[in-house]
C-alpha cells in the first residue's frame, strides 16, 4: 500500500508538478483520477477536515460552472455545496495529497514538499520555474 496519494487531474499542470515532485522523492503514490473516480461525501468530508479547510475553501471557481450555478452565492450550505462538488466533480480543487505528515491540497505545487518523508532539494516545472528547498 502507498504510504501517498494524490487527487489527481492529469489535465492540470499543478497536478502534473506535484505528482512528479511526489516520485521524485522516492514515493510511488496512490493516484486517484478524481474526475473518473470521485471521492464519496464520506471521504469528501474526511478530506476537508483532514485539510482544515472550509467545504467554500475547496470549490474551484475556474474554468467549472461555478458561476453557471451562482456557487459565489454565500447562502449555499456545507451540505450543498458538497452535493455539487459530488455532481461536478470538477468543482473539487485540486490536488489534494494524503501522506503520514498530514493532508494538503497543493496549491501552489511546492505545497507537497511539506508533506514528504525525502523531498528532492530542487525541482522544475513544466513552465520553467524552479523551485529550491533549503
Amino acid at each position: 500500500m502507498s504510504r501517498v496519494t494524490i487527487y489527481h487531474n492529469p489535465s492540470c499542470g499543478t497536478s502534473r508538478n506535484t505528482l512528479a515532485m511526489i516520485r521524485q522523492s522516492g514515493e510511488e503514490p496512490e493516484v486517484i483520477e478524481y474526475l473518473k473516480t470521485p471521492p464519496d461525501r464520506a471521504r469528501l468530508l474526511e478530506l476537508i477536515r483532514a485539510m482544515g479547510i472550509s467545504v467554500r475553501a475547496l470549490l474551484r471557481d475556474k474554468a467549472t460552472p461555478y458561476a453557471e450555478f451562482g456557487l459565489a452565492d454565500p447562502t449555499w450550505s456545507d451540505d450543498e455545496l458538497i452535493d455539487f462538488m459530488l455532481k461536478h466533480p470538477i468543482l473539487i480543487n485540486r490536488p489534494i495529497v494524503v501522506t503520514a505528515k498530514g493532508t494538503k491540497l497543493c496549491r501552489p505545487s511546492e505545497a507537497v514538499l511539506e508533506l514528504l518523508e525525502n523531498p528532492a532539494t530542487s525541482f522544475v516545472k513544466e513552465d520553467g520555474e524552479r523551485i529550491a528547498r533549503k
